[in-house]
């Protein structure tokens, strides 16, 4: 069984962590006491007040008991003296934890943050990761998980999942799952392993029509409607391919290598090194004609117009890879 000290703190930008924290603290407590032995203290309830009177009300339960509160973000330093008195008195079979959703404007009050350490507790900080930091913090999560990202892969994982810390976690994870202890990963690994089935076939739909491939383009179409696929999902991800290569188009033709912009362009390698070839083997009023055509097809979609969707889709195709 887990052993659990008297009072934690767990603040900090990061809201998504902290509700994890939070959900976890609360499942082991039921698991521990039962849902009987859990109290919350939330919202107009989630004051210094009445979790002290809570702390010291008398309790016939069975076991170990757990106080959860939430918003302390919100409490101010002048009020705390009653739960000061409370927690430095605190029965030694309580449980209580703290949760503050940090911003700019509000924060854990450190007199709070005091008392916990005081009474034996944890004050734990969750923070969120600034952009360009990510790289760096998913390479350490994968070391910690016996995982090696070689130079260049944690922002490929960046790239493909996205910045959300608890989401890169869960990424990492599940490759250690797949992999084992001791795997190495470069960009392109990470690029196959973890974007979804579905996702890659969109993007190499979308790759084929910048590239004019229209026969390549066509099947990659009709497999993917075939396997379910929403044609409105299809939209998005080749609007975002194709609005990336007329950007990549421009900035060669204003004069900048493709060095710089393939640094840009947050792609695995050889994924930025096809764009590029691609995008010098058409022209810029060609893309934009392409994004017209995916506008148009957008509204056809969306039923905006009489066209047959599947007609119109094929159509636009053929034009943009034409």
């Amino acid at each position: 069984m887990p052993s659990f000290k008297p009072a934690y703190l767990i603040h900090g930008d990061d809201h998504g962590r902290i509700a994890e924290r939070r959900a976890r603290l609360r499942a082991l407590a039921e698991a521990e006491s039962g849902a009987q032995g859990v109290e919350l203290f939330e919202g107009e309830r989630s004051t210094p007040e009445t979790v002290a009177a809570s702390l010291n009300a008398m309790t016939f339960a069975l076991g170990r008991r757990f106080i959860v509160v939430d918003g302390v973000e919100r409490w101010k330093d002048g009020d705390l003296k009653p739960l000061e008195q409370a927690l430095a008195a605190a029965p030694p079979d309580t449980t209580i934890a703290f949760f503050a959703r940090e911003d700019n404007r509000a924060s854990a009050p450190a007199r709070l943050a005091a008392a916990v350490t005081k009474a034996g507790g944890d004050v734990a900080a969750e923070r969120s990761v600034k952009p360009w930091e990510l790289p760096k913090w998913v390479a350490a999560r994968a070391r910690e998980l016996e995982l090696e990202l070689d130079p260049g892969a944690a922002g490929a994982l960046v790239a493909q999942v996205g910045d959300r810390q608890q989401r890169l976690l869960r990424e990492l994870e599940m490759l250690r799952l797949e992999l084992g202890a001791g795997a190495r990963l470069d960009a392109d690994a990470v690029d196959r392993l973890t974007a979804r089935s579905a996702e890659r076939r969109a993007w190499t739909l979308a790759d084929e029509l910048v590239g004019r491939d229209a026969a390549a383009a066509l099947r990659t179409y009709l497999g993917l409607t075939a396997q379910g696929e929403r044609l409105e999902s299809l939209i998005y991800q080749i609007n975002r391919r194709l609005r990336q290569a007329l950007d990549a188009a421009q900035r060669l033709e204003d004069g900048e290598s493709p060095a710089q912009v393939k640094r840009s362009l947050r792609l695995p390698s050889k994924a930025a090194d096809r764009l590029l070839a691609d995008v010098r083997n058409t022209d810029l009023d060609a893309l934009r004609q392409a994004i017209g055509s995916m506008a148009d097809l957008e509204l056809d979609a969306r039923g905006f117009r009489e066209a047959p969707r599947e007609t119109s889709a094929v159509r636009a195709m053929l034009r943009i890879a034409a």
